[in-house]
């Protein structure tokens, strides 16, 4: 039953409302933001990004909201723990395996989506790639404009951002407190 299969998806999916990312707890961060939670912004950001690149911004975006679904079944693993397992290989047969109850098409088409922005084989694809590390590299200012030792993330980034408009986005991050958004926007 197609139903089934899909609502036992949806399901699995809901557990990346409940991991959390695991490498700010190397750094002392005690409740860091979970994996739903990196998805979701994201997929903003790789809207906005596609939008800047010129590029369809709703397969990017789209293509953000599943990147991290193999993480439902295997969890978040850290550059230390990505030195020791091949997550890349591990997420390829988690995707595979997740989407086979789903009808056809819509299983077919969440895994083009995962393996375009893993690959980086297309435009979106390398757009929602740095979206996906613009995202890390927010979440690392807020970090470091609260006191952890995050700076090197945001290097990683910097180093990593294939696009031209990522890279303004990145040098832009760097130079702006993660309050800097409210101010001047309360009532006096």
């Amino acid at each position: 039953m197609e139903e089934k299969g899909i609502v036992n998806y949806l399901f699995e999916l809901g557990m990346l409302k409940k991991l959390f990312h695991n490498g700010p707890q190397v750094v002392g961060v005690n409740h860091p933001d979970t994996i739903s939670e990196h998805c979701h912004r994201a997929a903003v950001i790789g809207f906005i990004l596609g939008e800047m690149e010129g590029v369809n911004s709703e397969k990017v975006a789209t293509m953000l909201i599943f990147h991290d679904g193999p993480e439902a079944r295997i969890g978040d693993h850290n550059k230390i723990a990505q030195r020791y397992i091949d997550n890349v290989e591990i997420e390829k047969k988690v995707i595979e395996e997740q989407v086979v109850d789903l009808p056809k098409e819509i299983g077919e088409k969440i895994k083009n989506y995962w393996f375009s922005q893993e690959n980086k084989d297309t435009p979106e694809g390398r757009v929602a790639y740095d979206a996906d590390i613009l995202e890390t590299a927010l979440q690392a200012k807020e970090y470091l404009d609260l006191g952890y030792g995050t700076e090197g993330w945001i290097e990683n980034v910097k180093q990593n951002a294939k696009t031209e408009s990522a890279k303004k986005l990145i040098a832009e991050i760097e130079k702006t407190k993660f309050t800097d958004w409210w101010k001047g926007l309360k009532k006096l």
